[in-house]
C-alpha cells in the first residue's frame, strides 16, 4: 500500500539528534532504524534506535545483526512497534542510501526514509521523508530506486507536549537549566493560561460583533462545541462537588503522611533493635 502521509514524533527527532552528538569522532552522520505504526496508507513514527556502520567514499557497512537484536528488545517493551523505515543525518540522499534502504525493504513492504539536516545550513532543523519507487526493466542487473517526497506532519502526545514546553523554557535561560515547579505552581500557570486563551476569546467574538473582523463560520461552529462541551451543571452543585474532591485529596495527603510518618519509625526502630 503506498504511503501518503508520515507522521513524526518529538521523541524521534531528539533522538536522532543525541545519535548524532554521541556519534564517532570519524563518521559524519548516523542512521538508524524507524518504529512505528502502520494505519492505512499513513506511517506513524513513534520511536527509533541508531544503527552502527561504516561508510566510505566506494562502499557501506551495516551492522545488520545489531539492528535485528535491538528491534526483538524494542518488541519485548512495546509489542506494537514494528520497523517502519530507516532514518540518516545529512542534506539529502546519497549513493548508499540505495543499499541501506533495500535492507530495510526486507524487514517492512514500503519503508519511510527520514533524512534529518543537522547541519543546520538554512538555520533550521530540515526534515525530509521520502518512499522509493522502482524505476527501470524489473529485472535485478537494471531495476533502480527513485526516492519520492512525501508529505510529513508533527505530532505529540500529552506527555510529549509537557516535555517540548518546559525544553522551549531553557532558551531564555543563561544556564540552560530549569527548576520543575509545585503542583500548586502548575496549577496556577494553567490557570492563567486558561485565562489569558478566554480573554483572547472574548475578544475575538466582541471583534465580530461590533463588525470589526468578519465572521468564520468554522471558529464559529468550533465555539459552539466547545460550549456545548460544557455541562449544565448549577453553581452550588458544582461547589459541593469541589468540596468533596478538595476533602478526599486532603484524606488521600493525610494518609500519604502518615505511611510516610510509620515508615521512618518502623526504619529507625530497625536501626535500634539491630
Amino acid at each position: 500500500m503506498a504511503v501518503c502521509k508520515v507522521v513524526i514524533h518529538p521523541v524521534v527527532l531528539f533522538s536522532i539528534v543525541d545519535s548524532f552528538e554521541r556519534r564517532n569522532e570519524d563518521a559524519k552522520r548516523v542512521i538508524g532504524t524507524l518504529l512505528g505504526t502502520i494505519d492505512k496508507n499513513i506511517v506513524e513514527i513513534k520511536g527509533s534506535f541508531c544503527v552502527p556502520h561504516n561508510e566510505s567514499k566506494d562502499e557501506v557497512a551495516v551492522d545488520m545483526e545489531y539492528a535485528k537484536n535491538m528491534y526483538e528488545l524494542h518488541k519485548k517493551a512495546n509489542s506494537s512497534a514494528q520497523i517502519v523505515g530507516w532514518y540518516a543525518t545529512g542534506v539529502d540522499v546519497t549513493d548508499h542510501s540505495v543499499l541501506i534502504h533495500d535492507f530495510y525493504s526486507r524487514e517492512t513492504a514500503n519503508p519511510v526514509h527520514l533524512i534529518l539536516d543537522t547541519t543546520l545550513q538554512k538555520n533550521t532543523l530540515g526534515i525530509k521523508a521520502y518512499v522509493s519507487s522502482n524505476i527501470g526493466v524489473p529485472d535485478e542487473t537494471t531495476e533502480g530506486i527513485l526516492f519520492c517526497p512525501v508529505e510529513y506532519a508533527i505530532s505529540n502526545s500529552g506527555a510529549e507536549k509537557v516535555g517540548i514546553e518546559w525544553l522551549k523554557r531553557t532558551r531564555t535561560s543563561t544556564t540552560k537549566n530549569i527548576s520543575l515547579p509545585s503542583d500548586l505552581q502548575n496549577i496556577l500557570q494553567s490557570t492563567d493560561k486558561i485565562s489569558k486563551m478566554l480573554e483572547l476569546l472574548l475578544k475575538y467574538v466582541d471583534d465580530v460583533l461590533t463588525g470589526e473582523i468578519p465572521a468564520n463560520s468554522t471558529v464559529g461552529r468550533m465555539l459552539m462545541n466547545l460550549v456545548d462541551s460544557v455541562p449544565q451543571i448549577k453553581s452550588q452543585e458544582f461547589e459541593a462537588m469541589m468540596n468533596n474532591n478538595m476533602q478526599d485529596l486532603l484524606m488521600i495527603c493525610y494518609l500519604a503522611s502518615v505511611t510516610k510518618s510509620q515508615l521512618s519509625f518502623g526504619q529507625k526502630i530497625n536501626q535500634v533493635t539491630t
